[in-house]
């Protein structure tokens, strides 16, 4: 593999890049005209213009991306996460056309991107699942009855769904008819399938995922887990490994289920197997994403390994050159999402320029970045400007670092996560390690974040009015 065309933008983009170089790998970048001085278009070795600046127009059109890559003699494409990176069809067409698609086959993608076909897939495993009806449901009465059967509250859920989309949890009977009409709606709209389920809702749940990486000759390993559980939207903002919920023999019982997930869709490539644990340490099987995920980082850290080269040599056809017993973890990873989003206002996407864009550095920060000072944010796209990472021998370490770096990172212009990002490290819930995944309705609120920063801004100012006058008076003393 002489040559990886990269099929997405910003700071992934570079992430793959970056281990492809390593490998002696040269790299296209395709960008819209909004990316056109995008960072990611100036580090690969090669970048063409893919179209205008909608996603639909650009980095969703498979059939110009498989054009380019013919064209310029590209042996392998990178699909990253989010845009195509779990659509079947292009990865097929990726395969049918002699490019080497460096993720799962088009058959794990399908099964594993239904919700449903992926219970059924696991079925045979003996993974324990959450208590609710494998099988689409639009009749109001049966799901009335069901939902008895199991006891409310229940989930409704999008068979295609992500991301919080097409979800619902209902509490009372009452409620069921009118929000089961609205996740239909959200799950067609979102993603054209309006195929809705229901189960069990968990209460206090945890969202623990647990790394895999399979090769062609029949080895699946897992990486150990990430927690999840700080999320807002269902969708996650601050990640970690290792839990600091799990015990050595619940992290064993969950990667083994994890590589029996991965068996049942005959996988290969990086993939992650989710799961919630309850209160009492039950875990259950969630669903399974096909491809690198965006906190990928933390699960690097306490390994020592580089998922994108495993990637890479997979997709090549090597065979994992490593045992299960071979893998270790070392020290504590934290990693924060700083999306360009306004914490004081529902988390709603902030859109502007940045003025002022400095990154933090220092022994055990690492930022995966895909802007630079003075560049806009474009509205066409996930709002995330970066991953800060920090890692430290122990889990308080690697908080305190992560304190420590958002201070140092500078951004003005837009508003953004990372005052939400230092608000979870410094809350006492966190650092116990008592939360789950309602973290943000139970503790956080605008008011909350706002009274904190006033608080913070008034004692620096304290602080520095005493430096102040201590100058003075050491200026003041005779020689």
């Amino acid at each position: 593999m002489k040559k990886i065309l990269v099929a997405n933008r910003g700071e992934i983009a570079i992430r793959v890049m970056k281990t492809a170089k390593k490998m002696g790998i040269k790299t296209v970048a395709i960008y819209s005209t909004a990316d056109r001085n995008a960072p990611h278009v100036k580090f690969a070795d090669e970048a063409v213009c893919i179209g205008e600046a909608p996603s639909s127009e650009s980095y969703l059109r498979g059939d110009k991306i498989i054009e380019v890559a013919k064209n310029l003699h590209v042996d392998g494409i990178h699909p990253g996460y989010g845009f195509l990176s779990e659509n079947a069809d292009f990865a097929e067409l990726t395969e049918k056309n002699n490019i080497v698609f460096i993720g799962p086959r088009s058959k794990a993608i399908k099964i594993m991107g239904s919700k449903l076909a992926a219970k059924e897939a696991v079925k045979a495993y003996n993974i324990p699942m959450v208590p609710g009806i494998d099988e689409a449901i639009t009749d109001v009465e049966k799901a009335k009855s069901i939902a008895r059967e199991i006891g409310f509250p229940i989930l409704i859920k999008a068979s295609a769904g992500g991301g919080g989309k097409g979800m619902r949890v209902v509490e009372k009977e009452s409620d069921l008819e009118s929000q089961m009409t609205r996740a239909i709606s959200e799950a067609t709209s979102a993603f054209g399938d309006g195929s809705v389920f229901i189960e069990k809702y968990v209460t206090s749940p945890r969202h623990i995922e647990i790394q895999i990486m399979a090769d062609s000759h029949n080895n699946i390993l897992h990486f150990f887990e990430r927690e999840c559980s700080i999320q807002r939207r269902h969708q996650k903002v601050v990640e970690e490994a290792p839990s600091a919920v799990l015990s050595p023999e619940l992290r064993t019982k969950m990667g083994e289920a994890a590589v029996k997930v991965a068996r049942s869709c005959d996988y290969l490539g990086a993939g992650t197997v989710e799961f919630l644990i309850d209160a009492d340490h039950n875990f259950y099987f969630l669903e399974m994403n096909t491809r690198l995920q965006v906190e990928h980082p933390v699960t690097e850290l306490i390994t020592g390994i580089d998922l994108v080269e495993l990637q890479i040599k997979v997709a090549r056809g090597e065979a994992l050159d490593m045992n299960q017993e071979d893998l270790n973890i070392e020290g504590h990873a934290l990693e924060l999402r700083v999306y360009a989003e306004d914490p004081l206002n529902d988390f709603l996407p902030s859109v502007g320029n940045l003025s002022t864009y400095k990154l933090p550095v220092g022994e055990g920060i690492r930022v995966d970045n895909g802007f630079e000072e003075g560049m806009d944010i474009p509205i066409y796209y996930d709002p995330m400007l970066s991953k800060l990472i920090t890692y430290g021998a122990t889990r308080e370490e690697a908080i305190q670092l992560m304190i420590k770096a958002i201070e140092n990172y500078q951004v003005e212009g837009v508003q953004t996560t990372l005052a939400f990002g230092k608000f979870v490290c410094e809350h006492e819930a966190f650092c116990s390690g008592n939360f789950d995944t309602h973290f943000v309705k139970n503790f956080y609120s605008p008011e909350a974040l706002q009274q904190k920063t006033e608080n913070e801004g008034k004692i620096a100012s304290l602080i520095a009015l005493k430096q102040y006058l201590n100058d003075q008076k050491l200026l003041r003393l005779p020689n």
